[in-house]
């Protein structure tokens, strides 16, 4: 049985981040045969075009991630009706140099959890047309914009309300569905 690969960026860079912890929840809900690899983005230096003919050893990194994966996963907050600037930042040094973009044909998946009441909507809405422009089939149904409650979620990644649960293991079931079928061989 061969494992199917996904590379996870997660768009928070705190330690007690509630998308990293919605992350190890749905690597928890996935079959044994699918292996999430969360790929770091902490230390990529701000995108200048400058470097691109000698990218740093973390940008490298990162498009080797993306390569190595058959879908993305992009777990984000939203900062400001928005996808966070270290989640941007990696977006575009991984889409550098033009016609090299380590994204492109890569299915991808779009999920978040905030406080507020429409979760990461709009977040999710602007990464959609970022992702859309670099050539990434992504999951439109069904959507998740997970508001975060006490108990939702615990630092091992278990899910502590059964309808949360439920819902969440449809739309793992889904995305998964969704690489199989659009993975480049």
């Amino acid at each position: 049985m061969s494992t199917t690969r996904i590379a996870v960026l997660i768009g928070s860079l705190r330690a007690d981040s509630l998308n990293r912890k919605l992350a190890l929840a749905l690597a928890g809900l996935a079959p044994q045969d699918v292996h999430f690899e969360h790929l770091r983005i902490d230390d990529l230096p701000l995108y200048n075009q400058d470097h691109e003919g000698n990218p740093p050893e973390s940008v490298k990194r990162l498009k080797a991630g993306i390569a190595a994966a058959q879908g993305v996963l992009f777990v984000t907050p939203e900062y400001n009706r928005s996808i966070p600037g270290v989640l941007k930042n990696a977006i575009d040094h991984a889409s550098r140099p033009y016609g090299q973009s380590a994204w492109a044909g890569k299915p991808a998946g779009v999920i978040g959890i905030s406080g507020g009441a429409i979760g990461t909507a709009l977040a999710q809405q602007h990464l959609r047309n970022i992702l859309s422009y670099l050539d990434m089939p992504t999951l439109g149904q069904p959507e998740a914009f997970i508001q975060s409650k006490e108990g939702l979620l615990d630092d091992q990644g278990r899910i502590g309300v059964d309808a949360t649960r439920q819902f969440l293991q449809g739309w793992v079931d889904r995305y998964l569905a969704w690489v199989r079928k659009h993975a480049q061989a």
